[in-house]
């Protein structure tokens, strides 16, 4: 992804307005989805530093090739799941990209193996029985796969 410096804030508030015009429209990823551009963006890492990465890349993408152009989701399992979770350092900057319009789905064989349960996570994320499945599903549905 490309960086222009002195722009980045510029590019996070146009990229969020856009992302929220782009993803408002759809609560779930479908199935056959006609848009050019398809990616799935791994996150696994219980790290705030590799989800700023992936919420950035995501952004990036939007911005650089047209929110109409663009489906996206953000596939959450395994470690990363904490990030989700309402008291996570993360929560704010999620809450805001979910709020936006971002889709960012959460593994729910992740949760039933930490005990957490829908209550426990931020409100509109979106859940998918199994996050490698929903990414290998994806992959073969033609989207492009990056793991920040």
């Amino acid at each position: 992804m490309r960086d222009i410096p002195g722009k980045r804030r510029f590019v996070a508030a146009a990229g969020t307005l856009l992302a929220g015009a782009f993803f408002a429209s759809r609560a779930q990823a479908t199935a056959k989805d006609d848009r050019p551009n398809k990616l799935v963006i791994q996150v696994s890492d219980n790290d705030p530093g590799k989800w700023g990465l992936a919420l950035n890349n995501a952004q990036n993408v939007v911005n650089d090739l047209g929110a109409s152009t663009v489906a996206l989701e953000i596939v959450v399992y395994g470690p990363g799941i904490g990030m989700l979770k309402s008291d996570s350092p993360m929560a704010a900057r999620i809450a805001a990209a979910l709020k936006g319009g971002m889709q960012i789905v959460a593994c729910e064989n992740t949760l039933k193996a930490q005990k957490l349960t829908h209550a426990d996570m931020l409100p509109d994320i979106g859940y998918v029985p199994a996050g490698v499945v929903e990414l290998m599903q994806k992959q073969q549905q033609g989207y492009a796969y990056i793991r920040p």
